[in-house]
């Protein structure tokens, strides 16, 4: 492709740059990892948060780019187009370079659920008969593949490659999850939208988004900037951040649908709460429908809301959608049953590592819990560092037992983390090793009790420094429960 097909007519600087000789030079591919860069590449420059990638044109050019992309001007050997927006650029090129995406792209956002929604939307889809998937913290699910993930929304190149790899495929319908930083970055442009969904607003990432308040803008990008005007506006109705939600999509000239217990598009009437399922009324239109859905706690039937408005938006049936909810399976380590003791106590691996969200998941088993709910968490080392305290009173609030453990400490000391989680929870266990905290909570277990094992989820690692060691909470949980059944 050539450079100035790569510009498009969204940047007049670079267009009008590249209208001479430079505009015909050829690439073959694109990057903004200097590292990658192969003869034909074009490297495009990006101020990230640990270096300046103006340091590493000279790298790029040794290693054969052909140009550079950049938000200053500098010396290189090649052609180098300067650009208001680097990042931008990068994703609109890339959409441009890869082309193809499946038909019908849908992307939720807010602070808990994403995963759940994304996983529910592509269920709901695939009980219509219809070729779809995934894409968000647990990896890409389509029906050709299960590949494990790293981001909740990847970098843009990697995107729409990824893209054109499930059109190609034959995949039709794809849900994704937007993540702040994926927003803020601008990671998703170009993607082509038919609808956005938003679950929910809490604290997380204070250590990327200086305010609450910054961190619901970088969300709501979802909806300003990249979703089509007209598009349908999936947006859970029942939470505090709800009503901002609402006020960006409608000002952006957006079909907003609200959903939940205010819902009006999808309205929720009642709920019955068991161990391993809820019993729920719903009201779509002038439609009721009684519906079984086989998870546990009350956000899981929020995150089916936002994903049946999601199916029915793009052109599911009702009756269809409400089906699919009854055959919902859970994403990976959200509120995931890994095991019960002898003695019937059941033991939950679940992804909280943010404050609302331990709430809501040691809340939700609250009402089919008999016993005590015991739950074992850590926070992660090199995030937002006000968040534990927070948790740590949320949990010996709403918890009977609480064993403080070691997350992903990274660069920090654990004893710290741990430290500082324990200031605000007094009466918790502090058990470092986080494989003995589980086993440690399991010999507790007693008929009618409660465990989650929080912060991880669906993880398969603990990083301790730069090392990333293998540790699954489900592995762990499920042989401390062999160990009491021997």
């Amino acid at each position: 492709m050539k450079l100035r097909q790569l510009s498009g007519g969204e940047f007049p600087e670079i267009f009008d740059a590249a209208a001479g000789s430079a505009g015909d030079i050829e690439i073959s591919a694109l990057t903004a990892n200097s590292r990658k860069v192969a003869p034909c590449t074009l490297f495009v420059a990006i101020a990230g948060n640990k270096a300046d990638g103006t340091r590493f044109v000279a790298d790029a050019v040794q290693r054969g780019a052909s140009a550079i992309v950049s938000g200053q001007p500098v010396a290189a050997d090649v052609p180098v187009l300067v650009v208001s927006n680097p990042r931008r650029f990068l994703a609109l090129a890339a959409a441009r370079f890869y082309g193809a995406q499946p038909q019908t792209m849908v992307a939720v956002t807010g602070t808990a659920g994403k995963t759940s929604v994304a996983s529910f939307v592509r269920q709901i889809w695939a009980h219509d008969g219809l070729s779809a998937a995934q894409i968000g913290t647990t990896g890409v699910i389509s029906p050709s593949r299960s590949d494990y993930g790293v981001l909740t929304t990847p970098d843009p190149v990697d995107l729409h490659q990824l893209l054109a790899e499930l059109a190609g495929e034959g995949v039709t319908h794809a849900a994704m999850e937007a993540s702040s930083h994926g927003l803020d970055q601008f990671r998703l442009d170009g993607v082509r939208l038919a609808a956005a969904g938003f679950t929910n607003l809490g604290r997380d990432h204070m250590d990327y988004h200086p305010t609450i308040e910054d961190y619901m803008a970088a969300k709501m990008r979802l909806f300003s900037d990249l979703l089509p005007k007209g598009s349908p506006a999936v947006i859970f109705a029942d939470d505090p951040w709800s009503a901002e939600a609402i006020r960006v999509a409608t000002e952006a000239g957006h079909d907003v649908r609200t959903v939940g217990r205010a819902g009006q598009f999808i309205a929720l009437k009642r709920v019955e709460h068991f161990r391993h399922k809820q019993l729920a009324e719903v009201h779509v239109g002038t439609a009721i429908f009684e519906v079984e859905i086989p998870l546990a706690g009350d956000f899981q039937i929020a995150n089916a809301l936002v994903a049946a408005g999601l199916a029915i938006s793009t052109g599911v049936q009702p009756a269809i959608a409400m089906a699919a909810l009854e055959k919902l399976v859970g994403a990976a380590g959200r509120l995931e049953l890994v095991g019960q003791a002898k003695n019937g106590a059941l033991a939950y691996v679940d992804y909280a590592h943010k404050p609302d969200a331990l709430a809501n998941v040691l809340a939700s088993v609250r009402p089919f819990t008999t016993g005590r709910v015991i739950v074992v968490f850590g926070c992660g080392g090199d995030r937002d560092k006000g968040k534990r305290p927070i948790m740590g009173e949320i949990a010996t609030r709403l918890a009977d037992v609480v064993i403080v453990t070691d997350d992903n400490p990274r660069s920090e000391v654990p004893a710290t983390i741990r430290a500082e989680i324990l200031a605000a929870a007094p009466g918790a266990e502090e058990i470092a090793d986080r494989a003995e905290a589980i086993r440690h909570a399991v010999s507790m277990l007693r008929a009618g009790d409660t465990l989650i094992v929080a912060g991880k989820g669906h993880e398969e690692g603990q990083k301790i420094g730069e090392t990333v060691l293998p540790f699954s909470d489900h592995i762990e949980t499920r042989k401390a429960l062999e160990e009491t059944q021997a």
